[in-house]
């Protein structure tokens, strides 16, 4: 799994937003010089955080970009869902059967188990962080810990039961 650069630079704005003392919100070019990005690129991304409910524009010589939840309401897996997708999705299979109508390891893939089980792990860690544990780890007050991994849930794969 490659973390992308729009992923990256996807949360790096909404760090940035959610730290922004202004109750306008920043514009494109403040976001644009404050993290050495291209104003257009700053705009895709602002657009498509805008377009999934995480961030809301004001119009105007005033405007600019700000936060649609609170901090501590914005899950890191779903914005990182909205910014890349999800490593593995159940319609994958459905989109690359190759020559084939349908994929003809559909009944027992081991391929299919493996991402699942990463999937589900990713997910698991992805879910406990949210935006408001970014801003204190990145502001000095918390830091992001390495979750317990006798917490995690047991993952089932068919007949295997596998465990972080």
């Amino acid at each position: 799994m490659k973390i992308t650069a729009q992923e990256e630079y996807g949360i790096r704005i909404l760090l940035r937003i959610a730290n922004s003392d202004s109750p306008e919100g920043m514009t494109i070019p403040r976001l644009s010089e404050a993290e050495g990005l291209s104003q257009h690129y700053v705009a895709k991304l602002c657009r498509l955080l805008r377009m999934n409910g995480f961030i809301k524009s004001t119009r105007g010589k005033e405007g600019g970009y700000s936060l649609v939840n609170h901090p501590e309401d914005t899950p890191i897996n779903q914005v990182l869902a909205v910014l890349g997708g999800k490593l593995y999705s159940q319609d994958f299979c459905h989109k690359h059967s190759g020559t084939l109508e349908v994929c003809n390891h559909g009944c027992s893939c081991s391929v299919r188990s493996i991402w699942l089980l990463v999937q589900e792990a990713v997910d698991q860690v992805l879910n406990r962080y949210t935006l408001q544990d970014l801003m204190d780890a990145e502001n000095g007050n918390a830091k992001i810990k390495y979750p317990d991994s006798k917490k995690f849930s047991k993952v089932n794969l068919g007949q295997k039961s596998f465990s972080e």
